[in-house]
């Protein structure tokens, strides 16, 4: 409520109390940096606005993805392993950036600048991408389908080639963690009906990117299948600049929080102040720890003040006040490298917590980037002809798509609303740690249903294949099962992250917490690299093809399935002792939902 108090400080005293209590609680500021009116900024209206741009923003983004990996292959004649592990190196990249664009966010610029400055720098990249396919590479014209061969490339276009890819990737990584974060700002949790919108926003964010990606998987996938490759880079650019004028347009309308500063030098003032008191004995009761009032927490854009928790006793050394540090408050000193209140060190304490979870959600990427890459190529070595109307492979994740909005819909309408009845109570149904689990176990099906239906494309194709392409003839819709598992498993792996790693960082490390969800997508997206080329050297030897050869009629790519599936089985038993251990972040004034108030129940 500190933070409600300086925000009717703030207003004219000629105010009536009615008209001060408008002001939002959680403490965010508008355009003009004056303590957020309710009915002037954020909500639906904000929020449809930013939910139309990233849908806008993927439409783009997934316009180069989706086809990335036919791309190389056709255009840039790449062999399939070289080719999968180019496009998990590149999306990788694109998540890793997610920390910087996180960083300079929660320390310096703010979620609006950051986001419209990296947006920006993602049409760039789209213009040069689209700009060097159309002079470079595409060469003779309308190569790059399945039939027409292209011409070797020169330096400079395979140069001017992968500098727009990674310049895109920079644009849209250092966006995605942002938007997800700035969109969530719009609705206040500290209001009980903005609350349960915020919730509810996550879902239909990932809906939203789900949705833009669908024009891209389905029409732009289908022209760029049939070589028109300039066509669809630059349908993804004007998309992207669309979204980039949206956004800017609704800018009187949005809700801010102030940047907190750098969070590398509050991490190490904690653990530098409490290997400095590593000797002293420490008072049995946390009252005599450091602590500052939640008013001056909020004035300082720390956010709301951090309750103490038991567990990882050593840091809470930090805020122990010793008497050097009485001497040095009587003189006016204030050194945080000796003395840190107990709000920064459960700060740290928060991070820690979160990164056994966050480890174990990185089998799940690896799992879920098979997707733009073996599940494509897997696709193209099975029948595609259907009434004489060809079926690009990149576009089967469309199912995918339609699987996430179903799910979204089942879950929020149908399941919610049950396991809320079943236990009795007047919580949101699961919590974000049980669907997380519930995400690895349909991976685990998923993975199963693929390494099937490779068997049976493997029993149904040509002896005599030399590309492989349309090789079997079992029909690439046999391929709508494991998709349609993967779609599932987003909706309860990547909702539940998102609204997870939101809810349980410090409010000045809220795009940190998203930039979490996205790292775990590129660390998995370099396992899955890094498998492939362990898998390739291990089963290349004697001179026999491997499990993932050029021919996938040679080779035995649901081994490779069945690998994962064991892999996320494993992680899963992680998982659960992981998420058993947790325990939630307490923040002053919001109650827990859970009996235990330390813990999420599992």
């Amino acid at each position: 409520m500190a933070c409600l108090e300086i925000c009717n400080e703030n207003l004219q005293g000629g105010e009536t109390k009615e008209e001060r209590e408008i002001c939002t609680l959680d403490g965010t500021i508008d355009w003009h940096g004056q303590p957020a009116i309710r009915s002037k900024s954020g909500g639906w209206v904000a929020g449809i606005i930013i939910l139309l741009n990233q849908g806008l923003a993927t439409l783009a983004f997934f316009g180069v993805g989706v086809n990335l990996v036919l791309f190389l292959t056709r255009v840039l004649q790449q062999n399939n392993a070289d080719a999968a592990n180019s496009v998990s190196k590149w999306t990788g990249t694109v998540y890793i950036f997610s920390l910087v664009g996180a960083f300079l966010s929660d320390s310096y610029w703010g979620r609006y600048k950051t986001c419209a400055i990296f947006q920006i720098i993602f049409v760039i990249g789209l213009v040069s991408l689209s700009i060097t396919s159309q002079l470079f590479l595409i060469k003779p014209k309308g190569c790059g389908d399945e039939d027409t061969p292209c011409e070797s490339h020169s330096k400079l276009g395979n140069a001017l080639f992968y500098l727009s890819i990674y310049l895109t990737a920079l644009g849209n990584g250092g966006y995605q963690p942002n938007i997800a974060t700035f969109g969530a700002d719009q609705f206040d949790e500290e209001d009980s009906t903005e609350g349960h919108s915020k919730v509810a926003f996550f879902s239909y964010f990932y809906l939203a990117l789900n949705l833009g990606s669908l024009f891209s998987n389905t029409i732009l996938g289908y022209f760029e299948d049939v070589g028109v490759w300039a066509l669809g880079f630059w349908v993804s650019t004007g998309s992207a600049f669309a979204a980039l004028l949206l956004f800017l347009c609704g800018t009187p309308r949005y809700r801010h929080f102030k940047p907190s500063g750098n969070p590398l030098s509050r991490f190490c003032q904690v653990i530098v102040a409490a290997a400095k008191k590593s000797t002293v004995k420490m008072p049995p009761s946390e009252d005599d720890l450091y602590s500052v009032d939640a008013k001056e927490d909020c004035s300082m854009n720390r956010g709301r003040k951090i309750l103490h928790t038991h567990g990882f006793k050593f840091l809470d050394r930090a805020a122990y006040i010793s008497s050097r540090d009485l001497d040095d408050q009587g003189r006016g000193i204030d050194n945080p490298w000796r003395l840190c209140p107990i709000t920064q060190v459960e700060e740290v304490k928060c991070i820690l917590r979160l990164l056994p979870i966050w480890l174990c959600t990185i089998i799940y990427s690896v799992v879920f980037t098979q997707m733009a890459s073996l599940f494509v190529e897997q696709g193209a070595a099975m029948k595609t002809i259907v009434s004489n109307f060809h079926i690009p492979p990149a576009s089967m994740s469309s199912f995918d798509i339609l699987s996430v909005a179903f799910f979204i819909f089942l879950y929020r309408r149908v399941l919610e609303p049950l396991a809320g009845k079943l236990r009795k109570s007047d919580s949101k149904g699961l919590t974000e740690l049980q669907r997380m689990g519930i995400g690895l176990i349909i991976a685990v099906m998923a993975m199963v249903s693929a390494g099937i239906v490779e068997c049976y494309r493997l029993k149904y194709a040509k002896g005599d294949c030399t590309h492989c392409e349309g090789s079997s003839s079992l029909s690439i819709f046999w391929q709508v099962p494991q998709y349609a598992f993967i779609g599932a498993s987003e909706v309860f792996m990547y909702v539940g992250q998102l609204e997870f790693f939101n809810a349980q960082t410090p409010d000045g490390l809220k795009s940190f917490g998203s930039a979490l969800c996205m790292t775990s997508i590129s660390l998995g997206n370099y396992v899955s690299s890094l498998l492939v080329t362990m898998v390739m050297k291990i089963s290349t030897e004697d001179h026999m093809p491997g499990w993932i050869p050029g021919n996938l009629n040679r080779g035995h790519l649901d081994r490779f399935y069945f690998l994962l599936a064991g892999l996320t089985a494993i992680d899963f038993a992680v998982y659960i002792m992981c998420a058993k251990w947790y325990k939630c972040i307490k923040l002053e004034g919001k109650c827990q939902e859970n009996e235990d108030p330390g813990h999420i129940k599992v």
